[in-house]
């Protein structure tokens, strides 16, 4: 007789889960000796494996503690608990009226996210592009995208949304924030403040540094983006490289708190007194403590009060007579 042998159940390290959902080893550690969940098996070689049902829950229970759940009252929660519990938390803003020069015109953000779920992503794009045109970018970044983002996100977290799908939703977003960037008229030489936008190396999330970038080109600045994920030192290289004024960062509520805090404070002691610090995003680490020559920007409609508030700090003094 022929025997097929089993096909083996997929697996991921602890370093892979640590990459994967965002919480640290020692914590996978803990609560495993703590409150039983997770209860990896062992790979040939010994080490902790866990399945990908493990790590899905994981994903779940990581955007509760975000939202300020304490790990002792869920981790040992089963699946459908938890994803009962998040959908408690669903604020969404499904409709939309846009002033235009024409009237109004009435749009229902549950129409962008049923593309989304159906894959449409040809129409999606167009959706948006033409969003962009008719409110303007400033308009469509803060009353489209930004409700978009809670959604897309909110909708993740309660199973309705695979991971595919979600970076179907940024991938669009993305191609059309990055175009309406490009449209926007180039700043002179002596434009300032000169900004210079990145994420700590912990932060995979582009979406929040596009959105500023483009709520900072309107206003003029001169903006350099580096894009995600730029290690510390090259950081302040790059800052010095471009003589900037500014060091923007977008700190998502993905990344882990202490390291945006351990993050800032690390940069703000490396680069000179004279280059400010605009931390923004919804991380609530932004929130938690002032740390000097750093400013937090939690929404995006502060942008541009920073960015007149610097000029107006920065402006070049009258000449005595």
């Amino acid at each position: 007789m022929n025997f097929r042998a089993q096909p083996q159940p997929l697996t991921m390290s602890i370093a892979g889960v640590e990459r994967d959902t965002g919480l640290a080893k020692d914590t996978l550690r803990v609560w495993e000796r703590r409150y039983g969940f997770p209860q990896p098996g062992r790979d040939a070689f010994g080490e902790r494996a866990y399945t990908l049902q493990d790590v899905e829950k994981l994903r779940v229970i990581k955007r509760l503690l975000d939202q300020g759940h304490r790990p002792g009252r869920i981790v040992a929660l089963p699946i459908e608990e938890l994803q009962r519990l998040s959908q408690g938390m669903s604020g969404e803003r499904v409709h939309w009226v846009a002033q235009t020069d024409e009237g109004e015109a009435e749009v229902d953000l549950r129409d962008f996210m049923q593309m989304i779920k159906e894959h449409r992503s040809e129409d999606l794009r167009r959706a948006f592009s033409q969003a962009a045109i008719t409110l303007g970018l400033t308009r469509f970044v803060t009353e489209v995208v930004a409700p978009l983002n809670v959604m897309v996100g909110e909708a993740w977290l309660r199973g309705a949304l695979e991971v595919f799908e979600e970076h179907l939703y940024t991938e669009s977003v993305t191609t059309v924030i990055r175009h309406a960037i490009g449209s926007v008229p180039e700043q002179g030489l002596h434009s300032t403040p000169k900004v210079l936008l990145t994420t700590f190396p912990q932060e995979s999330h582009a979406v929040g540094l596009l959105m500023a970038q483009s709520i900072m080109a309107i206003e003029g600045c001169r903006c350099v983006s580096l894009g995600i994920q730029t290690p510390l030192r090259d950081i302040v290289l790059a800052a010095q490289a471009h003589q900037v004024d500014v060091v923007a960062l977008s700190c998502s509520i993905n990344m882990n708190p202490n390291q945006v805090i351990d993050g800032l404070q690390e940069l703000r002691s490396m680069l000179p007194a004279h280059v400010t610090i605009w931390a923004g995003g919804s991380s609530p680490a932004l929130r938690r403590r002032e740390i000097p020559g750093m400013v937090p920007l939690t929404q995006l409609s502060e942008i541009a009060h920073e960015v007149r508030k610097w000029r107006a700090t920065h402006a070049p003094k009258a000449p005595q007579r």
